[in-house]
């Protein structure tokens, strides 16, 4: 992360405005380099030149904004990290898993098990690479009242044994298999890595995108970086407060906003994204499956991947790939069972 000082070797930046840039946020050059000017000048209240001129230098020294060989590009992508959702048919569906750098959108009705799949990638991502993890931490903005430390306790006592005997050693929790406080530290360690925190508007939502990019930066170079940032969901505040198509534009706009700082806290921090989001029924659908995610195109063309999943019957649920880049359209089957999410 670039110091204070750092900012100041940026040619145009004195103390001044070096303190106004690391009080905006922008605390590497890298952070710098990939806003717009637009961006800079709303947070720090200095002029569009300068701001134009700081970002071309901050781009410069962090190589950045270039063309690269499709070979650069593809040893760059060594770099990205795939967490495991603990059942292999959806690996397999998903290219091995959920990949950082990216957004993961995962739409579908309500009581689904979307939340059931933000609580099960909380506790996973925690595992080191071995059993499907990125040996990370995660940031929860719960905007449904969604979340429940109760699911985790259920996911953690859950995992296979060989996985809970790691972890116990990994994390210094002396492993005493007849003491039930042996597995109550193990779950508290758990939720100890689990940033959560409600959002009450789209307002407050947005402001706590700021504060999980805070989160990421502050454990950047700890053992255990923030490796998932999800939403759950996504759309329910700009859903509930943005009514009519009057009001679709101004919505759109504002989201598309909080979207692309999404994908900037991915991509600077190596981060996977998840969102949740709504669905609503199409009255123009007379064949078919009537079912579509709230967010429109721009949610759509944001999103990395996009998931669908349906009810089936009893707790099997089926999870379609609708979109990805570099995979084929497919559909695999799940369980979500009291333990988390099950093979079939």
């Amino acid at each position: 992360m670039a110091t204070h000082t750092d900012m100041e070797a940026l040619p145009g930046v004195g103390p001044a405005t070096a303190t106004k840039l690391t009080d905006a946020g922008y605390e590497s050059y890298g952070g710098l380099a990939i806003a717009s000017p637009r961006e800079v000048v709303a947070a720090t209240d200095i002029g569009d030149g300068t701001a134009t001129d700081i970002i071309a230098a901050a781009r410069e020294a962090a190589d950045v904004g270039g063309f690269e060989s499709g070979t650069a590009i593809r040893e760059h992508r060594t770099q990205i990290g795939k967490l495991s959702t603990g059942v292999p048919a959806v690996d397999d569906l998903l290219g091995g898993g959920i990949e950082t750098q990216s957004m993961t959108e995962i739409y579908g009705g309500f009581g689904v098990g979307k939340s059931q799949f933000s609580h099960q990638l909380a506790v996973l991502v925690q595992l080191p690479a071995e059993y499907g993890g990125l040996a990370g931490r995660a940031v929860l903005v719960d905007t449904e009242d969604a979340f429940r430390p109760e699911r985790i306790d259920d996911m953690v006592r859950g995992l296979d044994g060989e996985i809970v005997a790691a972890e116990l050693d990994r994390r210094g929790i002396e492993d005493s298999p007849d003491d039930p406080a042996t597995m109550d530290a193990l779950v508290a360690d758990f939720l100890e890595h689990i940033h959560v925190a409600r959002a009450f508007n789209s307002d407050h939502q947005m402001l706590l995108a700021e504060t999980a990019a805070d989160i990421a930066s502050e454990h950047a170079d700890s053992d255990r970086p923030v490796r998932l940032v999800i939403f759950d969901s996504l759309t329910a505040h700009f859903r509930a407060e943005y009514v009519g198509r009057g009001e679709l534009a101004a919505r759109q706009q504002k989201l598309n906003r909080h979207i692309h700082d999404l994908l900037r806290l991915g991509t600077l921090h190596n981060t996977a994204i998840l969102v949740m989001n709504q669905v609503q029924s199409n009255p123009d659908s007379y064949f078919g499956d009537p079912t579509k995610p709230v967010g429109g195109n721009i949610l759509g063309h944001a999103s990395t991947i996009r998931i669908y999943l349906k009810n089936s019957k009893g707790t099997k649920r089926v999870v379609r790939l609708v979109d990805a880049p570099n995979l084929a359209d497919g559909e695999a089957i799940m369980r979500v069972e009291t333990g988390g999410l099950r093979p079939e």
